[in-house]
């Protein structure tokens, strides 16, 4: 059993992105069959040319962003491009106002895991309650503010987490390698096709 084969990569990504991109897809669809079934002149080719530009940005920026790990690398599928990190190159995963992993002195961002201040704003008041209840740390309710079970906000718990693998796996023999980039094609290609066309439309009407 290879190493790849023996640890089930682990994904971060944004179920609320991720919800509301199949909502603007469904919204997009059912507004651009309406408008090929019932629109005359140019309108059904206009539609057709916008839902062409439009669709693969939506998916660009909720459904595909996503951060795989394994015990070799973490692979970071932003919007227009995948960055396949070796852990042994992670030099610091850190979330501030964006969650960021610093490699090879690049600093590349991590689109699936958004930082939401509201949220970080209640775990820490969740975290303040629980100490009133309980200030000398006794109880089940106190356990969960150990360091080992912080009440985190879940953009800075998924950040705790890859560090943690980072520090973990960088040692080993396959986590060694160069970083890779690749561009999005299958997104790039069909917005700027749509794009051109939309314009082409609207330029000769």
């Amino acid at each position: 059993m290879t190493s790849e084969q023996k640890y089930a990569d682990r994904a971060f990504r944004s179920p609320m992105g991720i919800a509301g991109g199949v909502l603007l897809l469904a919204i997009g669809g059912w507004l651009v069959g309406d408008a090929v079934a019932h629109g005359t002149g140019r309108t059904p080719w206009l539609a057709l040319a916008a839902l062409l530009l439009a669709a693969p940005l939506v998916i660009a920026f909720t459904i595909r962003p996503v951060v795989y790990a394994s015990d070799a690398r973490m692979l970071v599928r932003n919007p227009f491009r995948s960055i396949t990190i070796p852990w042994a190159a992670v030099e610091a995963v850190r979330s501030g106002y964006s969650s960021e992993v610093l490699a090879g002195g690049r600093k590349f961002q991590l689109w699936s895991v958004p930082v939401s201040l509201r949220a970080r704003k209640r775990a820490a008041r969740q975290a303040a309650r629980a100490t009133a209840e309980d200030p000398f740390g006794r109880g089940p309710r106190a356990l969960r503010l150990r360091p080992d079970a912080p009440l985190r906000a879940p953009a800075d718990q998924a950040v705790d987490d890859l560090r943690e693998l980072a520090e973990r796996h960088a040692g080993g023999e396959a986590a060694k390698g160069e970083i890779s980039v690749r561009w999005a094609y299958e997104i790039i290609a069909p917005a700027v096709v749509g794009g051109i066309a939309l314009v082409v439309l609207l330029a000769t009407g």
